[in-house]
């Protein structure tokens, strides 16, 4: 209940953000959100619902077995220059994708819009898409010092325990590709939230769009 307290405080602030950094188009009289503000609301908000899942213990499981197996971990000033690399790697091959790449402390977030990502209401990742998962493969293949976190949400519209399972369908859906791609599974953790984590307001076509998402979270291997 506590956490839910908080992330409620921290997306009524996020939206506050949203709406305080729209602009006027000259042209149409629409309210505009610049691609930087909304890549930072967004990264916030994901490390908000990362914070809520830090204590999984399956989290916790996959890492010490990774370690258990070899894999070995990072330490010290090696981890922010680990992830450095291979924040820097993702932003090279993500350019003019749709996908978004923020950074909370150590952790590496990819935003992927919903639009982009899947059909409506399809839990099936769009055909065009796979390009784009095989670069961000390519990169988390490399930087193999990293759990790989698939996070799937909603909007509002619909019912909600629709919206729970196509969100846990979804993330579930992108793990799936990761694995048959040569993913060690150890690395892979899926979780739907549904409705319940948005970035934005659902009462605005454009709010309910940044809702629709799949984020990556790729967190270091620390010992």
């Amino acid at each position: 209940m506590y956490q839910k307290i908080i992330l409620s405080g921290r997306i009524l602030v996020l939206s506050m953000l949203l709406s305080a950094c729209n602009t006027l188009d000259p042209y149409t009289g629409e309210a505009k959100t610049s691609k930087a503000t909304k890549g930072a609301v967004i990264g916030a908000a994901a490390g908000a619902v990362v914070g809520v899942i830090s204590g999984d213990n399956g989290r916790e499981r996959r890492r010490n077995a990774l370690i258990g197996a070899g894999l070995g971990a990072l330490a010290g000033g090696a981890v922010g220059y680990y992830m450095d690399r291979q924040e820097a790697q993702l932003r090279q091959q993500l350019v003019a994708t749709g996908v978004s790449v923020s950074r909370q402390g150590d952790n590496i977030i990819l935003n992927m819009p919903g639009h982009i990502t899947f059909a409506s209401g399809s839990a099936n990742v769009n055909a065009d898409f796979y390009a784009v998962l095989n670069a961000i493969n390519l990169v988390v293949t490399e930087y193999d010092k990293t759990l790989i976190e698939i996070i799937g949400h909603t909007d509002s519209t619909g019912a909600e325990d629709y919206n729970q399972a196509l969100s846990e369908q979804r993330a579930a859906g992108v793990v799936r590709y990761f694995a048959s791609a040569g993913i060690n599974q150890q690395r892979l953790g899926s979780y739907g939230y549904g409705e319940h984590h948005p970035v934005a307001d659902n009462a605005t076509e454009m709010g309910r769009a940044l809702n629709r998402r799949v984020e990556i979270v790729l967190l270091p291997i620390t010992q």
